[in-house]
């Protein structure tokens, strides 16, 4: 795992946080090595199990619906594109467990016609009413 790890770092350059399950393949020294490279661990919660499928199943939202769709040119631009999907997801995007709502409900006006507005540049699209 921990091969991995550099593997996914090249150039020196670390992530801050580093998120992961409790299992023991990483090692009893995983942890140590970790806040040598100045990256602090999250372990999932103990006795979790759907802890793990919850943090996977949003990573993989993320690449389907929006990373699998646009070439990222440069890490700010990652960081802008994320911002603007997680504001989509969260405000935006129906949730089938929460039929058909978004998490973060926002008023909307009862009446009046429809505008569609783009988001991340026309992949994904909002929906409006004008009052």
């Amino acid at each position: 795992m921990w091969q991995q790890l550099l593997d996914a770092t090249p150039w020196g350059r670390a992530p801050r946080y580093l998120l992961r399950d409790r299992d023991r393949v990483y090692g009893g020294d995983f942890g140590a090595k970790l806040k040598r490279l100045g990256i602090e661990q999250l372990l999932t919660p103990v006795r979790a199990p759907r802890a793990n499928a919850v943090a996977e199943r949003l990573v993989g939202t993320f690449r389907r619906e929006c990373l699998d769709h646009v070439v990222i040119v440069n890490e700010p631009h990652l960081h802008a594109l994320l911002k603007e999907f997680t504001t989509y997801y969260n405000q935006e995007r129906p949730h089938r467990t929460l039929r058909l709502a978004p998490p973060v409900p926002t008023a909307r006006a009862p009446t009046g016609l429809i505008r569609s507005r783009p988001v991340l540049g026309g992949l994904h699209h909002r929906y409006d009413r004008v009052a």
